[in-house]
C-alpha cells in the first residue's frame, strides 16, 4: 500500500531519534525527517510554510492561531521543554542582584515574542512582582547583529520595545553596559561568570522549587502541521501522535540502560533516578491533560504581555483527533 509522503523538520532529539532513523514509522506515512536547527525550521515554516510538519515555537504557534485564516494546526507533542531560571544574564556592577532590581532597566531579548522570553517575563511577574512593562526591551541579534522579529507585533503602548543598533549584538551590549540584562535561551558568548553572570546562580534549586510548587515544566515547542495538509488527510494527526509517543518511549528506555551509558554524562543513572523521584516516571509528558497547567499559564502570559489579543483555551491549540490519541 502506498504511504503518504510527508516532510518533518525537527532537530536531533533523543525523543524523536527513532523517527529520524526509521525505527518508528507512522502508520500510513512515509516520513522524510529533516534534521534542522530550530531557528532555521521556525523561519522557513513561519515565513514560507516549506514543510508539511515541523516543530514550532509555542509562542509563534499561539499567535498564528489568532489569524483570520490560521495556517497551522498542532498536536500535543512537545519536542522541547526547559526551565528558564538559568536564562537571565546580568552585567556585573549593574547593581542587579535580585529580580526587583531589573525595574526600569534596559533588557535585551533576541525577539520579544520568543517563547523562552515569554516564560521568563511571566515567571518574573508571577513569582517576583516584576511587571512586564517595568523594563525597556531591546531586541536584536544575540551573536549576529540585525535580527528582527519573525512575526509582526502590535503591542500595547505601555510595553516599550526598541531595536538594538543594527551594528551591535546583544551579547556585546551586555558586556559593554549598553544593556543591563539579557533574557535568552542560548548562553551569550560574553558570559564568563564574572563580567557577565546569571541572575540566579542557584538556578537548579530554584527550578526544582518552581516545579514542586506549580507542577509546571515549561513547554517551548509544539509539533505543527500545515493546515492544508491536515484538512486533506485528517487521519495523520493520530498517526503522528502514536509515532511520537512510541519514539519517546524508546528514549525513556535508553535513559534507563545501565550496561553501558549511551549519553556522555558520567552520572546519568543518578540524574535519571533523581528526575523520576522529583517528577515521576513520565517526566516529559505529551497530551493535553497533564500539560493543562503549563499551557494555561503560557496562553495567559501571551495575552498579558500584549502578544495574543485573546486568551486562548488550551483545547483550542490542538486538533481533536490528537486529544483522543493520548486518551487511548
Amino acid at each position: 500500500m502506498a504511504r503518504l509522503k510527508l516532510t518533518l523538520a525537527c532537530w536531533d532529539y533523543d525523543r524523536t531519534r527513532a523517527l529520524q532513523d526509521e525505527r518508528v514509522r507512522p502508520d500510513g506515512i512515509q516520513l522524510t525527517y529533516l534534521n534542522l536547527p530550530v531557528e532555521e525550521t521556525f523561519f522557513r515554516m513561519l515565513r514560507h510554510r516549506e514543510f508539511d510538519v515541523s516543530e514550532m515555537s509555542l509562542s509563534s504557534y499561539v499567535l498564528s492561531r489568532l489569524r483570520r485564516d490560521p495556517p497551522f494546526v498542532a498536536i500535543p507533542v512537545f519536542p522541547s521543554r526547559m526551565f528558564r531560571h538559568s536564562c537571565i544574564y546580568v552585567r556585573a556592577g549593574s547593581g542587579i542582584d535580585a529580580p526587583r532590581d531589573l525595574a526600569g532597566r534596559r533588557v535585551g531579548v533576541p525577539e520579544y515574542q520568543l517563547t523562552a522570553c515569554v516564560w521568563i517575563r511571566g515567571i518574573l511577574a508571577d513569582e517576583h512582582e516584576l511587571p512586564v512593562d517595568g523594563v525597556v526591551y531591546v531586541t536584536g541579534g544575540q551573536e549576529q547583529a540585525g535580527r528582527s522579529e519573525k512575526l509582526a507585533l502590535d503591542l500595547p503602548s505601555a510595553i516599550r520595545v526598541v531595536p538594538a543598533p543594527r551594528s551591535k549584538t546583544l551579547a556585546s551590549m551586555l558586556a559593554d553596559g549598553e544593556i543591563d540584562a539579557l533574557y535568552t535561551p542560548r548562553v551569550p558568548s560574553t558570559f564568563d561568570g564574572v563580567r557577565v553572570r546569571r541572575l540566579f546562580d542557584d538556578f537548579p534549586a530554584r527550578e526544582r522549587d518552581y516545579f514542586h510548587r506549580t507542577g509546571i515544566f515549561p513547554i517551548m515547542h509544539v509539533v505543527a502541521i500545515r493546515r492544508d495538509v491536515y484538512e486533506r488527510h485528517q487521519w495523520i494527526a493520530q498517526s503522528l501522535c502514536k509515532a511520537f509517543r512510541t519514539a519517546q518511549r524508546l528514549a525513556y528506555e535508553e535513559l534507563g540502560e545501565t550496561a553501558a551509558l549511551k549519553t556522555m554524562l558520567p552520572w546519568l543513572t543518578a540524574h535519571v533516578a533523581e528526575t523520576r523521584a522529583a517528577m515521576g516516571d513520565d517526566f516529559w509528558p505529551y497530551g493535553l491533560e497533564r500539560n493543562r497547567a503549563a499551557l494555561s499559564t503560557f496562553v495567559r502570559y501571551s495575552h498579558e504581555q500584549g502578544l495574543a489579543k485573546r486568551r486562548l483555551e488550551p483545547e483550542e491549540l490542538f486538533v481533536p483527533e490528537s486529544l483522543e490519541a493520548f486518551r487511548i
